[in-house]
């Protein structure tokens, strides 16, 4: 069983959704669609309400960090 993950694990929020979504540049994703996408992550176990800005914006660059080694 995987480790249960919060809001505040955006590295390993980040390899997921590369993962997941490996056609998507994050970067393309509005916050919405990104919030769905983490609340959907197997293992995410946090309070949908306790996302915020500053802290989807973390996810969001930390999955683009993996977009891009993925990419080279």
């Amino acid at each position: 069983m995987p480790r249960e993950i919060t809001w505040n694990d955006s590295e390993e929020i980040g390899i997921q959704l590369q993962e997941k979504h490996p056609e998507l540049d994050p970067l393309t994703v509005r916050f919405t669609d990104l919030h769905k996408y983490v609340k959907e992550l197997e293992g995410f176990a946090d309070d949908p309400t306790k996302s915020n800005e500053s802290k989807l914006e973390a996810i969001q660059m930390a999955w683009y960090e993996e977009f891009k080694d993925a990419s080279a």
